[in-house]
């Protein structure tokens, strides 16, 4: 072959081509090289701290200042535009979707109001808005107690810090409303120092050493399940003073939590018609959880809820929690190659299932709480009642068990199909006690299944004043919100911050 310099002597238009090519090349090694500078410069400026703060700053936009980009991310909780088949972020009445929920909790407070829940950014506004939590106003006190503040705030390491765990949890709702004001954020899960993460609450520290365990032995992913279950999980309050105790001692099976609770002869509740001593599960996230196929492959929360994403030349978790159906591409589809309807017909598939079998108990438990209030109607007596009302207390625990945890068809729905067939099996169990005593008092026929078509008819149905309840909360949230706002106003004010 003729050496280069012979081959453009030759042909002249070679050597404009050979040049034209060197200066591309050139050109786009240059764009390489202005782009990773460009990165690492971004990389530099996207993580060089802006303020100095102490770790029970409870205020989210001032870590913001030093991670703005998980910060962005998390005020996008705000939007409630997302919505599956049965949950996202979108607010639903789930009582005027499921009316048998209102006579299922008689005489308790979620027959008032339940609500699908927001985005962590909603966690405040919320809590004061919703009935549970009642309309203190001109010297009336919560039906509910501080603990109930528990989850939705980084106030509340705050408080725990400055006036103890116990003390914390002490007293009427109402009396730390000016104290927690910011929505869950930052500090509930990370460390200021170097933002690894941190768990907050006592509980879940209490729950593992009930067990033998330490927590503060646990991998980083299983941190990143840790730091959601400090809220997303069951748990009570014990005793005259509210404490928070997770009933882990025994196993987090639903027989091993109902077997815990009846050792202590705990209730949440009497119920309104058939007087069982009742309990009420709460959101057992991370218990089932754990019993599905992706707890099992070694999946945490975060992978499927805060996927990796780049930004600025930076790889960080989205912080907007939210349901991984919204962005299948950078969630299911990291490890499962199937299509996306396919993926979300598998999801609902499974949903579609269990609904039908948790429905079934839904109405199956209404039919008995009935049957019992008729049975006491006729003078049936506590002995004769007592294994039926324990029947229903169980079935409706393990129907809550299920009912009451975000995501539970999906994240373990063999386990899920267990519970709710043993409920049906038990709630049927106490149906036929009841039929005996209803027959031994004489009574002939079927009680009338309740007329509940909707939430306003089951409300009534139970003896509940929706009127004036909605009007207490309004005057509650024109009155006193404000008050707590200024208040909480004025406090922050004096934290002391250090611009770096």
């Amino acid at each position: 072959m003729k050496p280069i310099r012979e081959q453009v002597k030759q042909k002249p238009w070679l050597g404009w081509v050979l040049f034209l090519a060197t200066m591309v090349v050139v050109f786009l090694l240059g764009l390489l090289a202005s782009s990773v500078m460009e990165r690492r410069e971004e990389a530099a400026f996207a993580y060089k701290p802006q303020v100095e703060h102490s770790q029970f700053e409870p205020r989210n936009e001032v870590w913001g200042q030093n991670f703005p980009q998980e910060y962005n991310r998390y005020r996008e909780t705000l939007d409630t535009t997302f919505r599956s088949k049965y949950n996202g972020n979108a607010f639903i009445d789930m009582l005027e979707e499921y009316p048998e929920l209102v006579v299922l909790w008689a005489n308790y407070g979620f027959s008032k109001e339940y609500n699908q829940g927001r985005g962590h950014a909603y966690a405040i506004e919320d809590i004061r808005k919703i009935l549970r939590t009642g309309a203190p106003v001109d010297g009336k006190s919560s039906p509910m107690p501080n603990t109930c503040w528990t989850c939705k705030s980084p106030d509340v390491p705050r408080v725990m810090n400055e006036i103890g765990v116990a003390e914390f949890y002490k007293g009427s709702w109402e009396t730390l409303g000016h104290e927690i004001v910011n929505p869950i954020g930052c500090a509930d899960c990370h460390d200021a120092d170097d933002m690894s993460l941190r768990i907050t609450r006592p509980a879940l520290k209490e729950a593992f050493e009930s067990q033998g365990r330490d927590i503060k032995d646990v991998t980083h992913q299983e941190k990143r399940s840790l730091v959601c279950a400090q809220c997303h999980v069951e748990y009570y309050f014990r005793g005259d003073s509210n404490y928070l105790v997770l009933p882990w001692k025994n196993g987090v099976k639903i027989e091993e939590v109902i077997a815990y609770y009846d050792s202590y002869n705990f209730v949440d509740w009497k119920h309104g018609i058939s007087k069982a001593p009742m309990l009420k599960a709460q959101h057992p996230d991370y218990e089932l959880f754990q019993s599905g196929i992706h707890a099992e492959r070694g999946l945490a929360c975060a992978d499927c809820h805060m996927p990796y994403m780049s930004e600025g030349g930076q790889k960080f978790s989205d912080h907007k929690v939210q349901s991984p159906l919204n962005y299948i591409n950078k969630t299911c589809q990291v490890c499962h190659r199937e299509d996306e309807k396919d993926l979300v017909e598998n999801v609902y598939e499974r949903q579609d299932k269990i609904k039908e079998s948790r429905r079934q108990l839904e109405k199956l438990l209404v039919r008995a709480h009935v049957e019992a209030g008729k049975a006491w109607e006729l003078n049936a007596t506590e002995q004769e009642m007592k294994d039926a009302l324990y029947d229903i207390r169980h079935a409706q625990m393990m129907w809550d068990y299920v009912a009451a945890s975000h995501g539970a068809p999906f994240h373990a729905p063999i386990e899920s199909s267990r519970i709710l067939a043993k409920g049906i099996n038990i709630a049927q169990e106490a149906r036929l006690k009841l039929s005996r005593i209803l027959m031994d008092k004489g009574f002939e026929g079927e009680v009338s299944y309740p007329d509940i078509p909707t939430k306003a008819k089951a409300q009534e149905y139970i003896g509940l004043d929706m009127d004036k309840l909605n009007a207490e909360k309004e005057k509650f949230m024109k009155e006193v919100v404000p008050e707590w706002v200024e208040k909480a106003k004025k406090r922050e004010a004096t934290y002391e911050t250090k611009d770096l």
